[in-house]
């Protein structure tokens, strides 16, 4: 299993749209498109509580391709994405990275 890790850094006040996006819009059509989330979280103490980061579970690189093409390319998705954008931008940034669970983890 590989993990992605994606934090995203949202514009000062946007975070709330953030949240509402994927709770009514984000996670049914990654439910459509056969993606799994691994878990979502808000920082609580850190450098900025203006972040969302989350874990998504692939099988591998290519399923990870195959799928999240299809998602970011979804017509429901982009009409959804530009609707929660009528206010304004929300995301300032996206960082991503794929991490490997070593044989010692509790997550495999």
């Amino acid at each position: 299993m590989i993990y992605e890790m994606r934090v995203y850094r949202c514009i000062p006040g946007r975070l709330p749209a953030l949240l509402k996006r994927f709770d009514t819009v984000t996670l049914k059509l990654w439910e459509k498109h056969g993606i799994r989330q691994a878990g979502f979280f808000t920082t609580l103490v850190g450098t900025s509580n203006q972040e969302l980061t989350y874990f998504l579970a692939w099988e591998s690189m290519a399923e990870r391709e195959t799928k999240w093409t299809a998602f970011a390319t979804d017509p429901a998705w982009l009409t959804a994405r530009a609707d929660s954008e009528k206010d304004g931008q929300i995301v300032d940034n996206i960082v991503n990275q794929f991490l490997q669970p070593t044989a010692f983890s509790s997550v495999k």
